[in-house]
């Protein structure tokens, strides 16, 4: 006979703790007095334990057969709403009291005599190689973890499976979740409720789905699965991972779909174990971690003379295409640091940007600047209330950026460099390091574009400081006693430049079809632009699609990806060439 939830526990704990009367067991595993009392009596019947209290040659070869065999942690996202410690370390290797998070798992496996453990790694996975030597771990890479969730890491680690425990590496449990014997399924929540769970535990120690306006269980992730219900699982998950909808999903989705055969819960007071998502979060539970000392935080605590208790409400903004940045507050300003990219230090002159900011800092512009440093890029801007950016389709919204482009370039302000195109593609080229292009007829493609520039270099106007990222989503709408601004923001390209390029971007960036392209330059233009300029427009489009694909394909090198923006950078350089060539204003 199959035993209840409550015996198996009993019977375990017993195993473990051989000297424990029942007052003791009670507390140990949380039932009480009369729970324990009552497994006691269930489990002499059954034959598991003997009127000594004493577990039989039956209740021991039931617990042989219960033993964890393996487990998986799974520790391949960037934990972007770390930020800014994510852009250093992973969040598994977060140090608490001392200790690397993915450590303390490690060794709380080892103490329930787990040894057979494999990470799923992919973000900073180089960082983890070290366990390999330390602790005699498997790591299980995923070459996804920036477009896939963890059911697809999950999914990688199909050949595990057994008596298997499977946790995210960002816990800190304050005491071992992990037993030398399990004898059923399970799914670890808090007794915390919280509206970002869809299950709840009821008494009978079983989950019920919800609905989204109720409150569940705060879900840890934990989990034990029997051989059994591993296969099942695994198996559904295999079916899933294919399945657009669950590209996103957690691999809760696969244990806790209708119709499956759901997990116990496993039920731990909220404080026992904690999730750290946050740099907040990680403050409060070691404000000696060496991971607070980050050169971002650092800089916030020196320039405006705070502790980094006092660094308030950080959150990650959307991932940027060369950067990331977030908010963040202090005595009670709101603020946005940006942190160059991967790569950037190649692409941008970090110098020649701090120039450009010095330019036009009071021309109102652009959005405040707090500080930058010219060495490594690290900004912090004021962050504008009430802002959005330039909805690209929207056509009053681009005629007001048009309008603020042009009165930008009737400044006639001038930097100490220049933003030469045609250098560039051939620098860009150059970081690839050797490797062809992925294009197969890039050299052709190549040698178009590069005999534009005698049609441009005839017909350009004279060279001003020009924005060359300015795009839809650099142009920020803001209100200011109660009045709408626009705020060009991101200069990090800026140079002297024929003021005709700045559309060019705009137009590439916002993957406009020709007409859109022809209706953006009338816009600019008040519908007075002559044709050579816009040929040389389209030539200009032409040439910064071939110089944003060579950008593309330096940074795929790196293993960041682009989709859709870099097919189409090279469409355009490709059919403006012949949009440029073929007309009778080509000359």
């Amino acid at each position: 006979m199959k035993l209840t939830r409550q015996e198996s526990d009993i019977l375990v704990a017993l195993n473990e703790n051989p000297c424990s009367n029942q007052r003791a067991l009670a507390n140990l595993t949380n039932y009480s007095l009369g729970k324990v009392n009552q497994s006691y009596k269930r489990l002499i019947e059954l034959g598991y334990i003997n009127n000594e209290k004493q577990i039989t040659t039956k209740g021991l070869n039931l617990l042989k057969n219960s033993k964890p065999e393996n487990a998986i942690i799974l520790a391949a996202g960037c934990g972007m709403r770390m930020v800014p410690i994510n852009l250093m370390t992973p969040k598994g290797l977060l140090d608490v009291h001392g200790e690397p998070l993915i450590e303390r798992m490690i060794k709380q496996l080892h103490e329930a005599g787990v040894y057979n453990i494999y990470i799923v790694v992919g973000f900073m996975k180089e960082s983890f190689e070290y366990l390999i030597d330390e602790y005699d771990v498997r790591l299980i890479v995923n070459p996804n973890y920036m477009t896939k969730n963890n059911l697809y890491s999950l999914s990688l680690a199909d050949m595990v499976k057994g008596n298997s425990y499977i946790m995210p590496s960002d816990l800190f449990c304050e005491n071992n979740p992990f037993r030398s014997h399990e004898l059923y399924s399970w799914y670890m929540v808090s007794d915390q409720k919280t509206h970002q769970s869809n299950i709840r535990v009821n008494t009978k120690y079983e989950f019920n789905l919800i609905k989204k306006s109720e409150m569940g269980n705060r879900m840890i992730g934990i989990t034990y699965l029997t051989k059994d219900d591993a296969k099942n699982v695994f198996d559904q998950i295999q079916t899933m991972k294919n399945e657009p909808q669950y590209e996103q999903s957690f691999f809760e989705e696969a244990l806790f779909k209708k119709g499956n055969s759901l997990p116990q819960a496993k039920i731990v007071k909220n404080q026992d174990v904690i999730e750290i998502n946050t740099f907040e979060q990680l403050l409060e539970l070691d404000k000696n971690s060496r991971q607070l000392d980050n050169i971002a935080i650092s800089i916030i605590k020196d320039l405006f003379h705070v502790n980094a208790s006092e660094i308030k409400n950080i959150e990650v903004l959307k991932k940027g295409m060369t950067n990331r940045s977030f908010f963040f507050s202090v005595k009670g300003k709101k603020y946005i640091m940006r942190i160059p990219g991967e790569g950037t230090d190649q692409l941008i002159n970090r110098k020649e940007e701090a120039n450009v900011y010095q330019i036009i800092n009071n021309t109102g512009i652009c959005d405040p600047l707090i500080y930058i440093n010219p060495e490594n890029g690290y900004k912090i801007t004021e962050y504008l209330d009430q802002s959005r950016v330039c909805d690209l389709n929207c056509k009053n919204d681009v005629s007001k950026c048009m309008k603020i482009l042009r009165q930008f370039h009737e400044m006639n302000l001038q930097s100490d460099h220049e933003f030469n195109v045609f250098h560039l593609i051939d620098f860009y080229e150059s970081l690839w390091g050797g490797k062809q292009s992925a294009y197969r007829d890039y050299l052709e493609v190549k040698h178009d574009i590069l005999s534009l520039q005698d049609f441009i270099n005839r017909h350009k106007k004279p060279y001003c400081l020009c924005h060359i990222d300015a795009v839809p989503d650099n142009f920020l709408f803001y209100q200011l006693e109660g009045q709408e601004k626009i705020a060009l923001i991101d200069w990090e390209y800026a140079g002297n430049q024929d003021p005709d390029i700045d559309i060019a971007m705009f137009a590439i960036y916002s993957l406009y079809p020709k007409e859109q392209v022809d209706a953006l330059i009338d816009l600019y233009y008040d519908n007075k632009c002559d044709e050579i300029t816009r040929v040389k427009i389209y030539s200009y489009i032409a040439s910064c699609g071939l110089l944003w694909s060579n950008w593309c394909e330096y940074k795929r090198n790196l293993g960041v990806e682009f989709g859709e923006y870099s097919l189409a950078q090279y469409r355009f350089a490709k059919d403006y060439f012949k949009y440029a060539t073929s007309s009778k204003y080509y000359d």
